[in-house]
């Protein structure tokens, strides 16, 4: 094989010697084609991939924003206030920023102060 590719080069370096400038290869219409759509298929792909990682970083930025929660009691006149991402929100229950996972109870009331509609 390594024969091969020697004699291919050889037999190459000598055609291109006896070429004339005149006659070489000229770009064709099939070429230009082929060089324009790898071109817009790369910029098709980057602009996919930036628009992913853009959405990616909102819904984080989203799922990152800290509620604060009201539960007010019956038996207490002042709520008690806990901060919570919102990730980290559920239906009866959630987990504060310090690590606490709270449930709510039938009887509490839940307010939720920062959710935007």
């Amino acid at each position: 094989m390594r024969q091969r590719h020697i004699k291919s080069e050889n037999a190459a370096t000598s055609k291109s010697i006896t070429v004339d400038k005149a006659q070489e290869k000229i770009p064709s219409a099939k070429d230009e084609l082929a060089a324009d759509l790898r071109a817009g298929a790369y910029i098709f792909l980057m602009l996919m991939v930036g628009l992913g990682a853009a959405l990616y970083y909102f819904d984080w930025q989203d799922d990152h924003t800290v509620l604060t929660i009201n539960l007010h009691r019956d038996n207490q006149s002042a709520p008690v206030s806990y901060e919570v991402y919102k990730y980290q929100l559920e239906e009866r229950s959630f987990v504060t920023i310090d690590g606490r996972s709270i449930a709510v109870a039938s009887n509490e009331r839940m307010e939720i102060i920062g959710l935007d509609n």
